[in-house]
């Protein structure tokens, strides 16, 4: 039987020392810098509305004369890939010969209340890969969809197949009605229509606190008890406020691409069904007959790793890979491991399919 004695001196003492790290804690926050966002050199190629296409600058030129074009969510920010000089998905890529574009869907206002899915897909999206076409003079390009982003991207190739070399989807939600999907099982009987028709715009703090009560207590309770001992060392509690920041800047949703998503994928799970209407488009992901690598992270609590395997399913690629990544859902970007294997591993692929 195993004894544990707790003493009063040993309870001081760890008290102490609790108090002299939350010290030197708040005297690091204090002393801390600017948090910035994104750490590569990018310039901006084309802007509409608050859509802002990107392309990063690298030291050499590109290997692979094909870019590839990252789509990332309409929630949070996009620069989640380009944390850090030592967690950012971007410089993998650059490093591994890409061309790297990106768009930034800005933060909607009430002006934007009423864009659509198909507004952001066959509009914003569409004409950023036109753009790069026209710039480098190609048919086609390579696009790589993150989370909601690759659902779009799934939908945009489906649309556009002639405009798309190869697909890359990274956790990216293509069955929303998996066994253990909690955000599906939590949003099936909201009335989307009665909060769209109230709010107008939905509110990204809102969006933001439901992600987090998914896992209330790793999320909201044991990270803050870690911050102490990050906190004491005043790298760590850049990186730290770096990822508080990240976490909390959250975009509003446009309500009615909002309602659509809601209604469209999570309630009436239309994707893998075939009857998502973008305007007089229906997207069939059969139509995806090009390369796809999908990349799904194995302890996700967002996207399930099942809810994202399912696209091998219902697209007709004969050149369908997956990657599966130890981790979960924000660990896949930033990091060591998901640095060390997930970039080079797209680029690699990327590089086979020229």
């Amino acid at each position: 039987m195993i004894s544990f004695q707790i003493t009063p001196d040993k309870v001081f003492q760890e008290m102490v020392a609790f108090n002299r790290k939350l010290g030197k804690g708040f005297q690091n926050l204090l002393e801390a810098e600017e948090i910035t966002t994104g750490v590569t050199p990018k310039e901006i190629i084309y802007q509409e509305n608050k859509t802002i296409l990107y392309r990063f600058q690298s030291d050499t030129e590109p290997k692979n004369p094909i870019p590839v074009l990252i789509v990332y969510a309409l929630v949070n920010r996009p620069y989640m890939t380009d944390l850090q000089e030592n967690r950012s998905m971007v410089k993998g890529l650059l490093a591994a010969g890409l061309d790297v574009y990106l768009i930034d869907w800005g933060y909607p206002d009430r002006t934007d209340q009423f864009l659509t899915l198909d507004d952001y897909i066959n509009g914003y999206l569409d004409r950023c890969v036109d753009v790069i076409r026209k710039r480098h003079d190609l048919a086609k390009i390579n696009i790589l969809g993150i989370c909601q982003g690759g659902t779009f991207s799934l939908c945009y190739t489906s649309i556009h197949p002639e405009k798309v070399k190869n697909l890359i989807t990274m956790v990216t939600p293509v069955d929303f009605q998996t066994p253990g999907n909690l955000l599906s099982r939590w949003v099936q009987n909201i009335d989307v229509d009665l909060l769209v028709d109230t709010m107008g715009n939905i509110s990204g703090e809102l969006l933001n606190w439901t992600f987090l009560s998914l896992k209330p207590y790793r999320l909201m309770g044991q990270k803050y008890l870690d911050m102490v001992d990050a906190l004491d060392d005043p790298q760590s509690a850049k990186n730290f406020l770096r990822m508080e920041k990240w976490i909390f800047d959250s975009p509003d949703q446009a309500g009615e691409t909002f309602r659509q998503f809601i209604k469209d994928f999570y309630q009436g799970n239309k994707l893998i069904k075939g009857e998502v209407r973008l305007g007089e488009q229906t997207v069939n992901l059969k139509n995806i007959t090009l390369p796809v690598l999908n990349i799904y992270a194995m302890q996700d609590h967002l996207v399930p790793p099942s809810s994202s395997m399912a696209l091998k399913g219902y697209v007709d690629s004969a050149d369908y890979k997956e990657l599966s990544f130890p981790g979960g859902h924000i660990g896949i970007y930033v990091s060591g491991k998901a640095q060390k294997t997930v970039p080079p591993s797209i680029g690699d692929w990327l590089n086979e399919r020229m």
